[in-house]
């Protein structure tokens, strides 16, 4: 990790900036040369990136079958399962809090003049879970509760073909199967996106789509909120921020660095701490845990791109966090709901010494579909809210109408957009020549 001791507010700025993606404006240009070509070939062009991005040169049926499903879920070990619906409970629970009142209070904002608000779920949604070396069926448990608790009428779930053979993850297999969801496509990519955008023989297309993804999806979602499709949020690398005093143990924040910094060579961790001792040793730490995982090449090229900062004083490190806006915020610090209440750019916060970041992830019950680069100044981590609208309801009675009537009567005419005027104009009038 890259190390700094105390830098002034005014460096603050250059160690907040994210890794920088190359070519951001050729990876838009290859999305929307795959969008264009999902619309006009549809099932045809699935099949073929199939073929050249996944290495699975006769794919045939996209749609994964009810004997596959079960095929699939079945090859998941006992432990797992029972792990997963726990996970799925804990979720649930969570979501379920969430759920708004079917109709919200009515306000009479005048006499006669009523309006209220209806919660209604979005109709078709579509899931995107990416496959590869990390199957993230945590992640399609995360976008398939709430939008279950919520009541979406169509889900659609589309996932990568397993490189080679085809086969979908059993873990994403036996979790739409807990989840009841049965419209499940092998497709992933930019091309899963534009074929949920579009629509295809196969890919029904959907009102609004979730779910994280590489570069290429991320532009993908970008051109599909061009086209009148809604998106869960932006998104890029995950990231973690944790803010560490001296009584932080440095294996633990060590771990959680590391935990974010496995995700990708893009991903970004950030430590922060006002102990000297705590910066050394997770330091240490890094270097004694880096070389067991799995994923250590990946963490390392995500450490190259990371900063461990000392600072003064819990505040100063809390001033900087809210600069930094994290995906992920860890309170490693004796009394973490002191600071609690001060944080307002975060999208999730874990507290204290015995809350990994890993928990949320998983398993705790919140979201993990967070925002990252920043976004996190201006949106939320997905919720039971993101699976539905709110529509406005209004309602005038006679007397109603006669009062108001004169108020938009005056803007109307005000803003030369005379025909709005006429609109209340010739009911009043209607009302008046019946006393």
């Amino acid at each position: 990790m890259q190390i700094f001791r105390n830098p002034g507010p005014v460096e603050w700025a250059a160690l907040q900036e994210r890794p920088q993606a190359a070519s951001n404006a050729a990876v838009l240009a290859r999305a929307a040369e795959i969008f264009d070509d999902v619309a006009q070939r549809g099932d045809e062009a699935l099949r073929q990136y199939a073929a050249q991005f996944d290495g699975v040169p006769d794919l045939g049926s996209l749609r994964v079958s009810p004997e596959e499903l079960a095929a699939g879920a079945a090859q998941v070990p006992a432990e797992l399962q029972v792990a997963i619906r726990q996970a799925r409970q804990n979720i649930e629970k969570f979501h379920a809090a969430q759920r708004p009142s079917a109709v919200e209070a009515e306000v009479e904002t005048m006499p006669g003049v009523h309006c209220w608000r209806r919660s209604v779920a979005v109709p078709r949604v579509g899931l995107y879970i990416p496959g590869g070396s990390a199957p993230l069926f945590s992640t399609l448990l995360m976008l398939g509760v709430p939008a279950k608790l919520a009541g979406c009428r169509e889900i659609v779930l589309c996932t990568p073909p397993g490189r080679g053979d085809g086969r979908i993850a059993p873990a994403i297999l036996f979790a739409a199967q807990e989840l009841g969801l049965t419209t499940i496509i092998k497709a992933g990519g930019a091309q899963a996106v534009a074929a949920l955008t579009v629509g295809t023989g196969s890919v029904p297309a959907v009102d609004k789509i979730f779910g994280p993804g590489n570069r290429y999806v991320t532009a993908a979602k970008q051109l599909a909120a061009q086209r009148g499709v809604a998106i869960d949020m932006p998104a890029g690398p995950s990231e973690v921020l944790v803010i560490a005093d001296s009584s932080a143990n440095p294996a633990f924040v060590a771990a959680d660095l590391l935990s974010q910094a496995e995700h990708g060579p893009d991903s970004q961790v950030v430590l922060l701490t006002d102990s000297e001792a705590i910066l050394q040793g997770v330091v240490a730490e890094l270097e004694r845990q880096l070389p067991l995982l799995p994923r250590a090449e990946i963490a390392r090229q995500a450490l190259a791109e990371s900063r461990a900062i000392l600072l003064p004083d819990v505040r100063t490190m809390l001033d900087f966090s809210n600069q930094y806006a994290p995906e992920h915020l860890i309170l490693a610090v004796a009394a973490p709901e002191d600071l609690a209440a001060d944080i307002y750019n975060a999208g999730s916060v874990f507290m204290g010494h015995l809350t990994p970041e890993a928990v949320g992830d998983y398993a705790s019950g919140t979201n993990h579909t967070l925002p990252t680069g920043g976004y996190a100044r201006a949106y939320s981590g997905v919720s039971l809210d993101s699976f539905y609208k709110k529509i406005t309801f209004q309602q005038l009675a006679p007397h109603g109408l006669a009062a108001l009537a004169p108020v938009v009567e005056a803007m109307a005419e005000a803003e030369g957009l005379r025909a709005h005027a006429q609109a209340v104009a010739l009911r009043r009038e209607h009302l008046a020549a019946k006393q």
